[in-house]
């Protein structure tokens, strides 16, 4: 029975006195039950996520694989077990010796040119790196001996050689043509990649994870792969670099048959392992603010977000008419009066805690009938107390979460206001003279001094000016040859293609994103040779190609964080060329389009068969599936890598738009107000205070009616987004730097600076020559060898005899 139904079986058998006797309390809990068959996401509880570099291990390991792969699990081991026929025990009793006997014969195999029994040989060393599954009676126990066995791999140099191979596979362009040519691309157009990347996929992931049990020798190894990854060891270029190359292939259409799923997992892991996650992220900084002598951080970012807790989310008057709407059918189908509490319903100022967002861009018309209520939790400051009346149900936090921060430029333009204002002049860049201004204005001073922050990035804007002022005195710069620059320097000439390439793939992966006959195929490594023929292998691929796109969508998204990321902290520059080109690459509306569909349903989402994933479908005896189970689908509250995807996609934006008026100002054109309010709905900390950080930079653009119809919201930002000391982002007050006629011109001018650092520091070939060291040395100028053109070899005795025989020569004159 629904809670609508209780409440009124209750009224039906109380009596007016009864009734009137009723608590403030359960009188609240009427009144949400009542909701609680409307889509009361207020009502559903936090959802228990925590925000990581990646998932669990096994939940990782079966991304690699699509539910279509399934059957080549035992076609893996009958090729190992063909090969290794000639031992009488199993892998697992084998001493290390014939363990690394065996790999070594293995990766001699590797090198034969039959495709055929390489292809076997191939088999058989991804059958050893799934951990021998065939001889495991447990996940643990496979999980035990697949790092040992990627471990073993590793050690006899079974990586390079896939490196190579998959250099000969991406230039097979007899493979390439063939593909181009056919109508349908399958599973079977890829085999030879999928096996290589499958084994250095596998390989990546295992020996990234850090296990205390590791011995000495597993760590050093670790260390050293992570530096090989890294380097320019791969046809001079990190292998990232190779990757990237793969997909600008693929999408330029020379090569659909590559399987880009685990192209971009493998490009994922890679970028993961050797620049770092989000802990290293914020070690480097907390460094590299120590070595410019910067004071420490104001607090930990990633403790403060997993220690927050979410809000409830708004109301929207679609819900408040529904609401109203099934009530009265209830009261109608009941008969039954409820005077009493449907009075109280209607004076209950939380009665629409759960409500939807409004559908319509202009949200004005939510305040044509009730506020909007965005009540916030008060989990983060205190333990949630027993529900009260709602007139005791306010509280105070006791504080925020974030220390507040000052930029000097804020600071400069404080005092430049209030020397105008008192005084009647300025005095330019100057934060220390107050002389003549009032007491108050010194207190004020004072306070945004103590919050003054100096990020990173304007100590590298500052230095990379100077280099540019004085390119003679300035001095050569030191670069920190690190992974990131590294990666950076090999991406460079082709990074505008990287990100368009990138953005192609999500937008075809993206839910909302409609079939088109120009747009890429992104299910060349998902689809079988046979299409399904009955219902139940029509839905599993369904619940596979969903998976897919899903996975897709996850790897890209933390690339391209991790990237802008590292790069940020590299150097600024770098980190705006590659901001510079999303946007210009459309990334921006791409991200809104995204999250314009039903959120809720995106992370709630369940395309996932557990009994299918690895390593469990290997250890254990699989049930039968049937159309009934695979519609249910899993009971979790929530799809991790559905949730990780959308936090990541919102921190991409914010870092595209923030300090950027124009940026800013295509989220306000692209109505994006309204399609990130619905995303509100996710009772998740993190992803709400990305959401509200970009409500917040658009509020005083949005109008008065918006913020009057949207105080809640309003309200949550002030209590989860950091504090910016004068900034009027709550007004709408004019800002100078904000003047539409400036849009372009600070896009031109921030893409000038980027070409400027670009070609200084790394385009040495176009040094302006008035800046060359010049030679004075006469001897090494006479020793230098110079080509003469061939009409002047045939003359030279007559030149001899013109220039030099001919002519008096003053020998004393030039000694001296």
């Amino acid at each position: 029975m629904d809670g609508g139904g209780n409440c009124g079986n209750i009224s039906g058998i109380m009596n007016n006195r009864q009734r009137s006797m009723l608590t403030n309390k359960s009188r609240v809990e009427c009144a949400r039950n009542q909701r609680k068959d409307s889509e009361g996401f207020s009502e559903s509880p936090d959802l228990e996520f925590e925000y990581a570099d990646i998932d669990k291990w096994a939940a990782e390991l079966s991304e690699i694989y699509s539910y279509t792969e399934g059957p080549e699990f035992i076609l893996n081991r009958k090729c190992f077990e063909e090969d290794f026929k000639t031992h009488d025990k199993g892998w697992t009793e084998l001493d290390s010796g014939h363990h690394r006997a065996h790999a070594m014969r293995l990766l001699d195999g590797l090198e034969m040119t039959a495709r055929e029994k390489r292809l076997k040989i191939a088999r058989a060393i991804l059958y050893i790196a799934q951990g021998t599954f065939a001889e495991c009676s447990s996940e643990a126990e496979v999980q035990h001996w697949m790092r040992y066995n990627t471990f073993l791999l590793l050690e006899v140099g079974t990586f390079s050689a896939l490196v190579e191979l998959l250099n000969m596979e991406i230039d097979n362009s007899a493979a390439c043509s063939s593909a181009v040519r056919k109508p349908a691309i399958s599973l079977a157009d890829s085999t030879d990649l999928r096996i290589l990347l499958n084994i250095m996929y596998l390989m990546v992931e295992t020996i990234q994870q850090e296990d205390p049990t590791d011995s000495p020798e597993c760590r050093a190894a670790r260390e050293t792969f992570k530096s090989e990854l890294g380097a320019p060891m791969y046809n001079n270029e990190p292998m990232s670099v190779m990757l990237f190359g793969m997909v600008t292939k693929f999408c330029s259409g020379h090569a659909p048959h590559f399987p880009m799923k685990k192209v971009l997992l493998l490009l994922w892991k890679s970028i993961l392992f050797t620049l770092g996650g989000f802990e290293q992220l914020l070690n480097i900084k907390v460094q590299k603010r120590g070595d410019l002598g910067l004071p420490p951080l104001p607090e930990d970012s990633i403790r403060v977000v997993r220690s927050m807790r979410a809000a409830s989310p708004p109301a929207s008057t679609s819900d408040l008419l529904e609401q109203q709407q099934k009530r009265a059918r209830r009261e109608h189908k009941a008969l039954i009066k409820q005077d009493n509490l449907d009075a109280f319903n209607e004076k209950d100022p939380y009665k629409a805690d759960d409500g939807r967002e409004d559908e319509d861009d202009n949200d004005d018309s939510e305040n044509n009938l009730e506020p909007e209520n965005f009540p916030l939790e008060r989990d983060e400051v205190m333990p949630q107390p027993v529900p009260q009346p709602p007139c005791e149900r306010l509280s105070f936090p006791k504080g925020l979460p974030w220390a507040p921060k000052v930029r000097e430029k804020d600071i400069e333009n404080f005092l430049e206001s209030s020397r105008s204002k008192f005084i009647g002049y300025t005095l330019g860049n100057d934060i220390e003279t107050v002389v003549g201004l009032p007491r108050p204005i010194h207190e004020s001073i004072k306070t945004l001094k103590q919050h003054k922050y100096i990020s990173v990035a304007e100590i590298q804007i500052a230095k990379e000016e100077e280099y540019q002022k004085t390119p003679l005195s300035g001095g050569e710069e030191e670069v920190d040859m690190s992974a990131t620059e590294l990666l950076y320097q090999g991406i460079l000439p082709s990074l505008p293609q990287y990100m368009i390439a990138l953005l192609k793939i999500l937008l075809a992966a993206a839910p909302t994103s409609k079939a088109k006959t120009d747009s890429i195929n992104i299910l060349a490594d998902v689809l079988p040779e046979e299409m399904p023929t009955t219902v139940l292998q029509s839905m599993k691929l369904g619940v596979d190609v969903n998976r897919h796109k899903e996975i897709i969508v996850k790897a890209i998204s933390a690339i391209l964080l991790l990237l802008l990321k590292h790069f940020k902290l590299n150097h600024v520059y770098q980190f705006e060329y590659m901001a510079q080109h999303l946007v210009f690459a459309n990334c921006i509306p791409l991200i809104l389009k995204f999250f314009n569909q039903n959120i809720m349903s995106y992370i709630t989402a369940k395309n996932s068969i557990s009994v299918l994933d690895f390593p469990y479908c290997v250890v254990h005896e699989l049930p039968e599936l049937t159309a009934e189970s695979l519609e249910a689908g899993e009971n979790n509250q929530f799809c991790w890598r559905n949730l990780f995807s959308c936090i990541n996609l919102l921190r991409i934006l914010n870092k595209l738009t923030k300090w950027k008026h124009s940026r800013t100002m295509m989220l306000v054109v692209f109505k994006s107000a309204p399609i990130l309010k619905r995303a509100l709905k996710v009772k998740q900390a993190m992803m709400q205070l990305y959401v509200l950080k970009l409500l917040k930079v658009q509020t005083k653009y949005l109008g008065r009616q918006w913020r009057k119809s949207n105080m809640k919201t309003m309200s949550a930002i002030y209590q989860k987004v950091r504090h910016r000391l004068n900034d009027d982002w709550a007004y709408g007050n004019a800002d100078l730097d904000a003047r539409p006629w400036d849009f372009q011109a600070e896009e031109c001018a921030l893409r000038a600076n980027i070409e400027r650092f670009n070609s200084r520091r790394y385009d040495k070939n176009q040094a302006n020559p008035d800046y060359l060291p010049v030679d004075n040395c006469l001897q090494s100028v006479l020793g230098q060898r110079v080509d003469l053109p061939e009409d002047f070899q045939m003359n030279y005795d007559l030149w001899l005899e013109r220039e030099v025989f001919s002519k008096p020569i003053s020998w004393e004159e030039l000694l001296q």
